[in-house]
Protein backbone atom coordinates (compact mmCIF):
# COMPACT_ATOMS: atom_id res chain seq x y z
CA UNK A 1 0.00 0.00 0.00
CA UNK A 2 1.55 3.04 -1.21
CA UNK A 3 1.79 6.48 0.67
CA UNK A 4 -1.33 8.77 -0.60
CA UNK A 5 1.06 12.01 -0.72
CA UNK A 6 4.05 10.25 -3.00
CA UNK A 7 1.06 7.98 -5.03
CA UNK A 8 -0.38 12.00 -5.42
CA UNK A 9 2.90 13.30 -6.58
CA UNK A 10 4.02 10.73 -9.18
CA UNK A 11 0.68 10.41 -10.04
CA UNK A 12 0.44 14.46 -11.11
CA UNK A 13 3.87 14.25 -12.20
CA UNK A 14 2.73 11.43 -14.85
CA UNK A 15 0.01 13.78 -16.04
CA UNK A 16 -2.10 11.17 -14.99
CA UNK A 17 -6.03 12.23 -13.24
CA UNK A 18 -6.75 10.82 -9.98
CA UNK A 19 -9.31 11.67 -7.23
CA UNK A 20 -8.39 12.21 -3.27
CA UNK A 21 -10.41 11.18 -1.35
CA UNK A 22 -10.62 12.90 2.75
CA UNK A 23 -12.50 11.84 5.64
CA UNK A 24 -13.25 15.18 6.85
CA UNK A 25 -15.96 14.22 9.52
CA UNK A 26 -15.97 10.79 11.49
CA UNK A 27 -19.15 11.03 13.83
CA UNK A 28 -19.67 8.02 16.68
CA UNK A 29 -17.59 4.64 15.31
CA UNK A 30 -15.83 4.78 12.67
CA UNK A 31 -13.01 2.98 11.17
CA UNK A 32 -10.74 5.60 10.42
CA UNK A 33 -10.11 9.17 11.96
CA UNK A 34 -10.64 12.47 10.14
CA UNK A 35 -8.02 13.82 8.35
CA UNK A 36 -7.45 10.34 6.20
CA UNK A 37 -7.03 10.13 2.69
CA UNK A 38 -6.41 7.98 -0.20
CA UNK A 39 -5.80 8.42 -3.71
CA UNK A 40 -7.77 6.88 -6.46
CA UNK A 41 -6.83 6.72 -10.44
CA UNK A 42 -8.74 4.74 -12.90
CA UNK A 43 -6.25 1.39 -12.34
CA UNK A 44 -4.88 2.33 -9.23
CA UNK A 45 -5.99 2.43 -4.98
CA UNK A 46 -3.32 4.05 -2.84
CA UNK A 47 -3.48 4.16 0.84
CA UNK A 48 -7.12 3.57 2.77
CA UNK A 49 -10.09 5.64 4.47
CA UNK A 50 -10.57 2.20 6.38
CA UNK A 51 -11.62 -1.01 4.09
CA UNK A 52 -14.63 -3.06 3.65
CA UNK A 53 -17.67 -1.66 1.98
CA UNK A 54 -17.16 2.18 1.99
CA UNK A 55 -14.08 2.21 0.94
CA UNK A 56 -15.30 -0.01 -2.17
CA UNK A 57 -18.32 2.87 -2.51
CA UNK A 58 -15.72 5.75 -2.31
CA UNK A 59 -13.74 4.09 -4.66
CA UNK A 60 -16.84 3.41 -7.20
CA UNK A 61 -17.96 7.23 -6.73
CA UNK A 62 -14.19 8.42 -7.89
CA UNK A 63 -13.76 6.55 -11.08
CA UNK A 64 -17.19 7.60 -11.91
CA UNK A 65 -15.92 11.28 -11.56
CA UNK A 66 -12.81 10.18 -13.46
CA UNK A 67 -14.72 8.74 -16.31
CA UNK A 68 -17.58 11.62 -16.53
CA UNK A 69 -14.45 13.82 -16.35
CA UNK A 70 -15.83 16.23 -13.50
CA UNK A 71 -13.27 19.13 -11.71
CA UNK A 72 -14.91 20.20 -9.31
CA UNK A 73 -15.00 18.96 -5.62
CA UNK A 74 -18.30 17.13 -4.09
CA UNK A 75 -19.10 16.23 -0.52
CA UNK A 76 -21.11 12.62 0.49
CA UNK A 77 -22.25 11.64 3.80
CA UNK A 78 -22.25 7.50 4.41
CA UNK A 79 -24.03 6.05 7.54
CA UNK A 80 -21.86 2.75 8.24
CA UNK A 81 -24.53 0.16 9.08
CA UNK A 82 -26.10 -2.78 7.86
CA UNK A 83 -26.67 -0.64 4.56
CA UNK A 84 -23.26 -0.50 3.92
CA UNK A 85 -22.60 -3.33 5.07
CA UNK A 86 -20.61 -1.95 8.13
CA UNK A 87 -20.95 -2.52 11.50
CA UNK A 88 -19.37 0.28 13.55
CA UNK A 89 -22.64 2.07 13.54
CA UNK A 90 -21.17 5.67 13.12
CA UNK A 91 -21.34 8.26 10.29
CA UNK A 92 -18.39 10.07 8.21
CA UNK A 93 -18.49 12.33 5.55
CA UNK A 94 -15.82 12.12 2.76
CA UNK A 95 -14.48 14.75 0.40
CA UNK A 96 -13.40 13.93 -3.23
CA UNK A 97 -11.11 16.43 -4.99
CA UNK A 98 -10.58 15.54 -8.60
CA UNK A 99 -7.05 16.24 -8.82
CA UNK A 100 -5.23 18.52 -11.53
CA UNK A 101 -5.35 16.20 -14.56
CA UNK A 102 -3.33 17.81 -18.02
CA UNK A 103 -6.05 20.05 -19.33
CA UNK A 104 -4.01 21.51 -22.50
CA UNK A 105 -1.07 20.39 -24.50
CA UNK A 106 0.66 22.91 -26.04
CA UNK A 107 3.06 23.50 -28.80
CA UNK A 108 4.64 26.94 -28.42
CA UNK A 109 6.32 28.10 -31.75
CA UNK A 110 9.07 30.52 -31.07
CA UNK A 111 11.82 31.20 -27.64
CA UNK A 112 11.58 35.09 -28.32
CA UNK A 113 10.87 37.59 -25.24
CA UNK A 114 7.28 36.90 -25.03
CA UNK A 115 8.10 33.00 -25.79
CA UNK A 116 10.48 32.96 -22.90
CA UNK A 117 7.98 35.12 -20.82
CA UNK A 118 4.92 32.71 -21.27
CA UNK A 119 6.38 28.93 -21.28
CA UNK A 120 6.92 29.78 -17.79
CA UNK A 121 3.34 30.45 -16.65
CA UNK A 122 1.90 27.42 -18.63
CA UNK A 123 4.53 25.37 -17.21
CA UNK A 124 2.77 26.43 -13.95
CA UNK A 125 -0.78 25.42 -14.94
CA UNK A 126 -1.76 21.81 -15.05
CA UNK A 127 -0.76 21.62 -18.91
CA UNK A 128 2.21 19.96 -20.90
CA UNK A 129 4.27 22.22 -22.96
CA UNK A 130 6.63 20.88 -26.44
CA UNK A 131 8.44 24.62 -26.80
CA UNK A 132 9.90 24.60 -30.31
CA UNK A 133 12.48 26.60 -32.03
CA UNK A 134 15.28 26.29 -34.68
CA UNK A 135 17.81 28.99 -32.31
CA UNK A 136 18.61 27.07 -29.45
CA UNK A 137 20.76 29.68 -28.32
CA UNK A 138 17.18 31.29 -27.29
CA UNK A 139 16.30 29.02 -24.82
CA UNK A 140 17.04 29.83 -21.17
CA UNK A 141 19.56 27.28 -19.49
CA UNK A 142 16.67 26.33 -17.09
CA UNK A 143 13.94 24.63 -18.82
CA UNK A 144 10.45 24.31 -16.63
CA UNK A 145 9.20 20.80 -15.36
CA UNK A 146 6.64 19.79 -17.55
CA UNK A 147 8.36 21.52 -20.87
CA UNK A 148 10.03 19.26 -23.74
CA UNK A 149 12.51 22.07 -25.47
CA UNK A 150 12.41 20.90 -28.96
CA UNK A 151 15.12 22.23 -31.04
CA UNK A 152 14.18 21.57 -34.85
CA UNK A 153 15.99 22.49 -38.14
CA UNK A 154 12.28 22.94 -39.94
CA UNK A 155 9.27 23.90 -36.91
CA UNK A 156 6.83 23.53 -39.44
CA UNK A 157 7.93 19.60 -39.44
CA UNK A 158 7.28 19.70 -35.98
CA UNK A 159 3.07 20.17 -36.53
CA UNK A 160 2.88 17.16 -37.80
CA UNK A 161 3.65 15.60 -34.63
CA UNK A 162 1.03 17.38 -32.44
CA UNK A 163 -1.38 15.26 -30.62
CA UNK A 164 -4.37 16.02 -32.12
CA UNK A 165 -6.40 18.45 -29.96
CA UNK A 166 -3.85 20.62 -29.19
CA UNK A 167 -3.16 24.10 -28.51
CA UNK A 168 -1.00 25.89 -31.04
CA UNK A 169 1.00 29.29 -30.48
CA UNK A 170 2.98 30.74 -33.29
CA UNK A 171 5.44 33.74 -32.10
CA UNK A 172 8.42 33.35 -34.32
CA UNK A 173 11.08 35.47 -34.51
CA UNK A 174 10.49 35.32 -38.78
CA UNK A 175 7.01 36.34 -40.31
CA UNK A 176 6.94 34.08 -42.97
CA UNK A 177 7.87 31.14 -40.89
CA UNK A 178 5.13 32.21 -38.75
CA UNK A 179 2.88 31.86 -42.16
CA UNK A 180 4.03 28.64 -42.96
CA UNK A 181 3.31 27.06 -39.40
CA UNK A 182 0.07 28.82 -39.81
CA UNK A 183 -0.95 26.69 -42.70
CA UNK A 184 0.49 23.97 -41.59
CA UNK A 185 -1.85 23.87 -38.57
CA UNK A 186 -4.82 24.90 -40.45
CA UNK A 187 -4.16 22.01 -42.88
CA UNK A 188 -4.35 19.73 -39.99
CA UNK A 189 -7.14 21.72 -38.33
CA UNK A 190 -7.71 19.30 -35.80
CA UNK A 191 -6.68 21.54 -32.82
CA UNK A 192 -8.25 22.47 -29.41
CA UNK A 193 -7.17 26.37 -29.89
CA UNK A 194 -4.36 28.01 -32.31
CA UNK A 195 -3.54 31.64 -31.37
CA UNK A 196 -0.93 33.58 -34.10
CA UNK A 197 1.01 36.59 -32.60
CA UNK A 198 0.35 40.01 -34.19
CA UNK A 199 -1.75 42.57 -34.89
CA UNK A 200 -5.04 42.95 -36.75
CA UNK A 201 -2.84 44.07 -39.93
CA UNK A 202 -0.97 40.95 -39.67
CA UNK A 203 -3.79 39.05 -39.70
CA UNK A 204 -5.38 40.16 -42.46
CA UNK A 205 -2.15 40.22 -44.57
CA UNK A 206 -1.79 36.70 -43.69
CA UNK A 207 -5.79 35.66 -44.29
CA UNK A 208 -5.11 36.73 -47.86
CA UNK A 209 -2.18 34.95 -48.17
CA UNK A 210 -4.22 31.89 -47.03
CA UNK A 211 -7.05 32.57 -49.70
CA UNK A 212 -4.74 32.44 -52.02
CA UNK A 213 -3.75 29.22 -51.00
CA UNK A 214 -7.26 27.43 -50.90
CA UNK A 215 -7.79 27.79 -47.28
CA UNK A 216 -11.96 28.60 -46.43
CA UNK A 217 -13.02 31.16 -44.77
CA UNK A 218 -14.16 29.53 -42.05
CA UNK A 219 -10.93 27.68 -41.54
CA UNK A 220 -9.55 30.91 -41.29
CA UNK A 221 -11.96 31.93 -38.62
CA UNK A 222 -10.13 29.50 -36.13
CA UNK A 223 -6.90 31.39 -36.02
CA UNK A 224 -6.53 33.84 -33.48
CA UNK A 225 -4.91 36.89 -34.37
CA UNK A 226 -4.20 39.01 -32.28
CA UNK A 227 -4.75 36.48 -29.24
CA UNK A 228 -4.99 37.21 -25.95
CA UNK A 229 -7.54 38.02 -23.78
CA UNK A 230 -8.55 41.78 -24.48
CA UNK A 231 -9.10 42.51 -21.29
CA UNK A 232 -5.60 42.13 -20.39
CA UNK A 233 -3.77 45.27 -22.07
CA UNK A 234 0.26 46.24 -22.34
CA UNK A 235 2.65 45.75 -24.43
CA UNK A 236 5.57 44.50 -22.29
CA UNK A 237 6.54 40.77 -22.78
CA UNK A 238 5.06 39.45 -19.33
CA UNK A 239 1.66 41.67 -20.30
CA UNK A 240 1.25 39.89 -23.45
CA UNK A 241 1.90 36.52 -21.59
CA UNK A 242 -0.21 36.90 -19.22
CA UNK A 243 -3.26 37.78 -21.36
CA UNK A 244 -2.60 34.85 -23.80
CA UNK A 245 -2.71 32.56 -20.99
CA UNK A 246 -5.70 33.78 -19.57
CA UNK A 247 -6.99 32.72 -22.74
CA UNK A 248 -5.86 29.71 -22.42
CA UNK A 249 -7.16 29.12 -19.31
CA UNK A 250 -10.27 30.44 -20.67
CA UNK A 251 -10.74 27.86 -22.81
CA UNK A 252 -9.79 24.82 -21.43
CA UNK A 253 -11.82 25.66 -18.40
CA UNK A 254 -14.69 26.22 -20.75
CA UNK A 255 -16.92 23.05 -19.53
CA UNK A 256 -15.40 23.35 -16.22
CA UNK A 257 -16.85 20.86 -13.63
CA UNK A 258 -19.50 22.25 -11.06
CA UNK A 259 -19.47 21.01 -7.10
CA UNK A 260 -21.80 18.72 -6.11
CA UNK A 261 -23.16 17.12 -3.01
CA UNK A 262 -24.33 13.31 -3.50
CA UNK A 263 -25.89 11.77 -0.15
CA UNK A 264 -28.97 10.21 1.03
CA UNK A 265 -28.77 12.13 4.51
CA UNK A 266 -28.69 16.14 4.69
CA UNK A 267 -25.13 17.94 4.15
CA UNK A 268 -25.18 21.32 5.86
CA UNK A 269 -22.52 22.73 2.98
CA UNK A 270 -20.14 22.35 0.67
CA UNK A 271 -16.61 22.22 1.12
CA UNK A 272 -14.52 24.37 -0.91
CA UNK A 273 -11.13 23.03 -2.15
CA UNK A 274 -9.19 25.24 -0.38
CA UNK A 275 -10.25 24.56 3.47
CA UNK A 276 -12.56 22.27 5.37
CA UNK A 277 -16.09 22.95 6.34
CA UNK A 278 -17.97 22.32 9.40
CA UNK A 279 -20.63 19.29 8.23
CA UNK A 280 -23.84 18.85 10.53
CA UNK A 281 -25.93 15.46 10.75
Amino acid sequence: MNNWISALADLQAQGEPCVLVTIIEELGSTPRNAGSKMVVSARQLFDTIGGGHLEYEAMRIAREMLASGQQGPHLQRFSLGASLGQCCGGATVLLFEPMAAVQAQIAVFGAGHVGRALVPLLASLPCRVRWIDSREQEFPQQIPAGVQKVVAEEPVDEVHELLAGSYCIVMTHNHQLDLELSAAILARNDFTWFGLIGSKTKRAKFEHRLRDRGFEPATLQRMRCPMGLAEVKGKLPIEIAVSIAAEIIATYNANFGTTRVRSGEPVAQLLPVSRRAQVRP
